[in-house]
């Protein structure tokens, strides 16, 4: 068979189908790790900083690695970077339990499922899901896939509960393990070949690339304004279940409600890449980040009760990874996709900073105050001013995609 014929398969549907599931694996296997906070803590003698701080190290190491990761994919396809990754995940994994130490949990934990997640995840696959996509679909085929994504979280964080309950939260990680490795299969069909047509022009150098984006005041406020995103995401991920443990709700509660995240996001990140198409993104953003503050806010205000638990859950899905297709988006349409994973990288390392503050403050002020009122604060605070970083960006092709457009 022809390498041509061999191609043939990897058609955009499939690249798109192959890209959802792998996020829907990825994230949902992410997101389970609050669950993990006290009994892990509880048996280990810990106090929540330590495992906070494996986190939020897992975060900022997750965002320092993607930009790489997106360099290596843009030259080399999305597929080797996934399928080397997913094995680092699952490594990660698998060696949690053994970590006795707050070291070892933070080299587990931290640094392997980190640098899991950075190859696994939205700069790798949106890069490849962009570079087999028409310009007017990117933005819904993002959100298509962000919403498959948010599956994951869904369908595992409720078996993680039963998992933890059943078997103990050790097995339950050997489980989600599994899960990682499921990755690998569907890296086959993100093996792009990197076709001459991209290469019509002249590859730009590394210090060209950055220095056009970095030259760019909307890259920036774009990327600040997605470090509010990550904090969000990170903290309320990690620190929800046990606030509401705190104020007497049932342990089961917090895992239903980060499962309500993840289904709700399914159509929240589906309208975000739909409107990507039609309204400039920058503004969908400003959006997101108005609605958070005001959700996070009645949440915090209101009397705190199941039902509105539930509620908050349902809310801020919509919201939740709502930020990633117009913010990729952003990114392509300004400076193309040839360069895209690693350009999306460099605007996600932004947000995992966002990730490792959330998650670390969360235990931080915890541990020094037996509250988390303060972070919720700065929550507030930070959404607000995430909506206003993002009102002047222009969303238009830098001058030289404007003189010669990318191709399809």
């Amino acid at each position: 068979m022809s390498a041509a014929a061999r191609r043939d398969w990897r058609t955009p549907g499939v690249i798109l189908l192959a890209g959802a599931l792998v996020l829907s694996l990825s994230f949902g296997v992410r997101h389970t790790f609050g669950l993990f906070l006290a009994p892990m803590s509880k048996d280990h003698g810990w106090t929540r900083e330590v495992f906070s701080l494996a986190i939020a190290l897992q975060n900022l190491v997750y965002g320092a690695v993607s930009p790489f990761a997106g360099r290596l994919a843009d030259r080399l396809g999305a597929g080797k970077v996934v399928l080397g990754s997913a094995l680092v995940y699952a490594a990660g994994l698998l060696l949690m339990p053994l970590a006795q130490t707050g070291t070892t949990l933070a080299l587990t934990a931290g640094v392997l499922v980190g640098a899991g997640l950075g190859g696994t995840t939205t700069a790798v696959v949106f890069g490849a899901i962009a570079r087999s996509t028409a310009p007017a679909r990117r933005s819904l085929a993002m959100g298509i896939a962000m919403s498959v994504g948010s599956f994951g979280q869904f369908v595992m964080l409720p078996s993680a509960v039963k998992g933890i309950a059943g078997f103990g939260w050790p097995a339950t990680l050997v489980g989600l393990a599994v899960a990682a490795l499921l990755v690998v299969p569907l890296s086959f069909a993100l093996m792009e070949r990197i076709e001459p047509a991209h290469a019509a022009a002249p590859a730009m150098r590394l210090g060209a690339v950055l220095g056009e984006a970095f030259g760019q005041r909307g890259f920036w406020l774009l990327s600040l304004g997605f470090f509010v995103c990550g904090f969000h995401v990170t903290f309320i991920g990690t620190h929800l279940p046990a606030y509401l443990g705190d104020r007497g709700l049932d342990p089961g509660v917090g895992a239903m409600v980060l499962a309500l995240v993840g289904l709700f996001n399914i159509a929240g990140s589906y309208a975000a890449g739909l409107l990507g198409g039609r309204l400039p993104k920058p503004g969908i953003l400003v959006g997101i980040y108005l609605g958070r503050a005001a959700v996070i806010s009645l949440f915090f205000f209101l009397p705190l009760s199941e039902g509105s638990a539930y509620l908050f859950g349902a809310a801020m899905g919509l919201l939740w990874l709502s930020t990633v297709p117009p913010t990729n988006g952003t990114v392509a349409t300004m400076f193309g996709v040839r360069n895209m994973a690693m350009l999306g990288g460099f605007v996600f390392f932004f947000h995992q900073i966002g990730s490792f503050l959330g998650g670390w403050l969360g235990g931080r002020v915890y541990t020094m105050t037996g509250r988390y009122d303060l972070v919720w604060w700065i929550s507030i605070g930070l959404a607000l001013l995430a909506a206003l970083l993002n009102v002047p960006i222009k969303e238009a092709p830098v001058a030289r995609l404007a003189a010669a457009p990318e191709g399809a």
